[in-house]
């Protein structure tokens, strides 16, 4: 059986892909696999901030559509990026192990947030990120940033387009390892410091929910906490309904035999923000009920 797995076309999209093709070639020798390129409205426009381009799915529309016709049979996206429920028809595999779920803080010079100067330039394209650093060090200046790492990279070192010179950057770390991209000027933030994104370093491998055997094949090279941890943080965006617009993170993990759920939201601005810690022993729907009340209860106080 051939079985075509689609993907974006930067390299990080196509890193990601091709460790689940070569996962899947040494666990089932007996199919074939092929990786399928597919430009998303996400990688048409690369200026515009992403809250002003429209929802997740700019990033996998096209992509869900080839599921949907049978162009392609498999989908690998970063979870992070995905709406908070799938295509009618299509259905997301059991997760993998994840990769680092932090943040990382690239500077110009120096390895600590202490060493960005005061009232450093530092660039993000998520708002979860910019008012939680700002929490961190208000006195930074935080610019909107598009383009895949390489490109962000570079701009570090030559500007923005307005000729904004910049001190610091902030990226997924999940991103730096999958590359390879190893550099002395960063600052990994602890999540105590800075709430990842929900299933932040976790894989969405996507396919269509009535393709039972390829769902099986899948499912077989899944990671049990890993799908506990999926299903906890993506079930805080589904039940508190963030999208884009909104600064919104989920962190769980597991400690001592317990469940912890740590969250973050807040409004547009950032002028309301609330966390949330929460502990189960089980990772179920009660926990995130839980964390989503809780928040409520702050923004509405």
């Amino acid at each position: 059986m051939l079985i075509k797995i689609g993907t974006r076309g930067s390299k990080l999209a196509l890193a990601q892909t091709n460790y689940v093709c070569d996962a899947l070639k040494k666990s089932f020798p007996e199919h074939q696999f092929e990786i399928t390129v597919i430009k998303t409205t996400g990688d048409k426009d690369l200026t515009k901030p992403l809250d002003q381009l429209g929802s997740k799915g700019l990033f996998v529309d096209e992509i869900e559509k080839a599921l949907i016709r049978n162009d392609i049979q498999l989908a690998v996206h970063s979870m992070k990026d995905m709406p908070a429920k799938p295509a009618d028809g299509l259905i997301f595999a059991k997760s993998w192990t994840r990769e680092d779920p932090r943040d990382v803080l690239i500077l110009k010079s120096g390895n600590k947030l202490s060493d960005l100067p005061q009232g450093a330039n530092v660039a993000t394209g998520s708002k979860r990120r910019s008012y939680q650093l700002l929490k961190l060090r208000p006195d930074l200046h935080i610019f909107p940033i598009r383009g895949n790492i390489d490109t962000r990279i570079k701009k570090l070192f030559s500007g923005l387009e307005d000729g904004t010179a910049l001190d610091g950057i902030v990226l997924a770390a999940a991103g730096l390892h999958r590359l390879d991209i190893g550099t002395d000027n960063c600052y990994y933030f602890d999540t105590e410091e800075m709430i990842p994104a929900p299933a932040q370093g976790t894989l969405g491998i996507e396919l269509r929910a009535d393709n039972l055997e390829l769902l099986k094949m899948v499912n077989s090279l899944s990671n049990d906490d890993a799908e506990s941890i999926t299903f906890l943080e993506r079930g805080f965006l589904d039940k508190i309904g963030g999208d884009c617009h909104l600064p919104i993170g989920a962190h769980a993990y597991k400690e001592s035999g317990k469940f912890v759920l740590k969250t973050v939201f807040g409004d547009e601005n950032g002028e309301k923000m609330a966390f949330s810690t929460v502990k189960g022993k089980s990772a179920d729907a009660g926990l995130i009920e839980k964390a989503v009340l809780d928040i409520r209860r702050q923004l509405e106080g």
